[in-house]
């Protein structure tokens, strides 16, 4: 029995080692933290998407001035605008009653940097995820859109902390 489980072992283990050099060749590499050409951002916005930003982009190890502080000090300007949620109903029983939402999360995007040279102009982001409705649930299916909602500021963020990465403020 330990025999058959050791040949196992390293088979398998023989075979992922043999498909390491084709998926380096194939262009396929874990996606590590983003690099960026500059040290620091000011983000004013104290929005629920700000703050999810403002982890990020710590995490990433920039600086992150707040509200509180002068745009003048930081190397790009993050200006966060018009962040609005929509619950918009998609579908309906034969009875009027609602089968199905979909919620949505925008927000628009403006990047400048220090010496006042656009980097982002109005970037429109959006988000949007489909949800059943079930009146017998209601108090459930508010927990679960809250939680959907959470989860689109967070790919928001994310996709936000990409297209930063891209930027030279110069």
């Amino acid at each position: 029995m330990q025999r058959r489980r050791l040949l196992r072992l390293v088979t398998v283990t023989g075979a992922t080692l043999s498909l390491a050099p084709w998926l380096g060749a194939c262009g396929f590499r874990i996606r590590g933290s983003a690099q960026f050409a500059y040290g620091s951002v000011h983000l004013g916005a104290t929005t629920p998407l700000a703050e999810e930003l403002r982890l990020a982009l710590r995490g990433s190890g920039l600086q992150v001035y707040g509200p509180q502080d002068p745009p003048e000090r930081a190397q790009v300007v993050l200006l966060i605008s018009g962040e609005q949620r929509a619950r918009v109903v998609v579908s309906r029983t034969s009875n009027g009653q609602v089968r199905e939402l979909q919620l949505r999360l925008s927000a628009r995007i403006t990047a400048r940097s220090a010496r006042g040279a656009d980097l982002i102009t109005d970037l429109l982001m959006e988000q949007q995820r489909d949800v059943s409705y079930n009146e017998t649930a209601a108090l459930a299916k508010e927990a679960e859109e809250e939680i959907l909602y959470r989860d689109m500021q967070s790919d928001l963020a994310q996709q936000l902390l990409r297209r930063l990465a891209t930027l030279q403020p110069g």
